[in-house]
């Protein structure tokens, strides 16, 4: 990840776009796996608003390595603080098609983890990894377990989101918040 000297105004407004932000709605079909997903459109949709409301914008650059193509990610605030951060996927085929696929891809799921969108895979599936089985997280507490237990930074994001979708007090909640904006200034 890529960020400016300090974060601390983008971090406070990603927190406040982030508790205005709804989970992507899934609208697309996809027939191979006989499931809908939230397609680049609609998690677009979900952050504009938001972002617009709190100071922020983001960009996405296509990039490519041997065989991989992505974006890198980068979410602006007006003061001129930034974080980035790149993500590439192997190609399917090594056309224009396998390569613009990769890049619509890499485009949606970079922006809904930089976001804290909750995620909604499609034809990721046969690439997933079984998720984990445990009881719910129900206290701040157990969320700051679960998160010093996280080893993938990448997939930071996405356990944010789902501790908070899990915590159910709204005292939880809020503490929880605090804790994710703290993660935000402190991280690298």
């Amino acid at each position: 990840m890529n960020k400016s000297d300090t974060i601390k105004n983008l971090a406070l407004s990603l927190h406040k776009a982030q508790s205005e932000m709804a989970g992507a709605t899934k609208s697309a079909a996809n027939p191979f796996f006989k499931s809908k997903y939230a397609n680049l459109e609609e998690v677009i949709r979900v952050v504009k608003t938001a972002f617009e409301a709190n100071g922020l914008s983001f960009v996405q650059f296509p990039i490519s390595g041997e065989g991989t193509a992505g974006v890198e990610t980068i979410i602006l605030h007006e003061s001129g603080e930034f974080i980035s951060n790149e993500f590439l996927l192997k190609c399917a085929k090594s056309d224009p098609q396998g390569m613009g696929s990769a890049i619509t891809y890499a485009r949606r799921y970079g922006l809904q983890s930089a976001c804290g969108i909750p995620s909604e895979d499609d034809d990721g599936n046969a690439a997933s990894a079984p998720k984990p089985k445990g009881k719910p997280i129900t206290t701040a507490e157990e969320a700051r377990e679960k998160i010093s237990q996280a080893i993938d930074r990448s997939a930071l994001t996405d356990t944010w989101s789902r501790l908070t979708s899990e915590l159910k007090s709204d005292e939880d909640l809020a503490e929880f918040a605090k804790l994710r904006s703290q993660e935000f200034t402190t991280t690298k």
